[in-house]
C-alpha cells in the first residue's frame, strides 16, 4: 500500500514538472497527432524474471508529437526497467530522439527532455541517479526515414541501453 502511494506522489510530481515544461511550435500546431506506432519496437537483450517466465524487456519508449510526457503503457514498462536497474550494476543510457520537424536546436532540446523525462521517472522507482546518463540526439539518428506519420511516429522516442 505504501509503496502505491510512493509511486502515486512520485507520478504526480513527474507530471506536474513535465506538464509545466511543455510546449507547442506555432509552425506545428496543426499537424496531426498520432499515438503509439504500430511497429514492433525492438527488443533489449537483457530479461527480466516475471515469475517462472523469463521475458524479453523492450528499451524504446515512444512520445506523441511535441511531447515529453510519460504515456500509462511507458510507466508501467520503466518499472519494470527500474527493477532490473536497482539490482544490477553498470550505467545506463537514455538516448533522447525526435522527428524531423522544427529546427535542429529545438529537436535536440526536445530529445533531451524526452530522456530527462525517463529518468527522472527511473530515478523516483529508486534507480541511483548516478548510473543514468542522458544524451539527446534530436533529429540526427531516426530509426526510421521518411516524411511521412508513421516515420515520425517511429523517431519519437527514448532508446534505454
Amino acid at each position: 500500500m505504501l509503496k502505491s502511494v510512493k509511486t502515486g506522489l512520485g507520478l504526480a510530481c513527474v507530471l506536474a514538472v513535465m506538464a509545466g515544461c511543455s510546449s507547442t511550435d506555432s509552425e506545428q500546431s496543426g499537424q496531426e497527432v498520432v499515438s503509439q506506432p504500430d511497429i514492433e519496437a525492438p527488443v533489449d537483450t537483457n530479461v527480466v524474471d516475471d515469475g517462472d517466465a523469463i521475458a524479453p524487456l523492450e528499451n524504446v519508449v515512444y512520445f506523441d508529437f511535441d511531447q515529453s510526457l510519460l504515456k500509462p503503457e511507458t510507466r508501467e514498462l520503466l518499472i519494470r526497467h527500474a527493477d532490473r536497474m536497482r539490482t544490477a550494476s553498470g550505467s545506463v543510457r537514455l538516448e533522447g530522439h525526435a522527428d524531423e520537424l522544427g529546427t535542429r536546436e529545438y529537436n535536440l532540446a526536445l530529445g533531451e527532455r524526452r530522456a530527462n523525462a525517463v529518468r527522472d521517472f527511473l530515478v523516483l522507482q529508486g534507480v541511483d541517479a548516478a548510473t543514468l546518463e542522458v544524451i539527446s540526439y534530436g533529429e540526427e539518428r531516426p530509426a526510421q526515414m521518411g516524411s511521412n506519420e508513421a516515420a515520425r511516429a517511429m523517431n519519437r522516442r527514448v532508446v534505454i541501453n
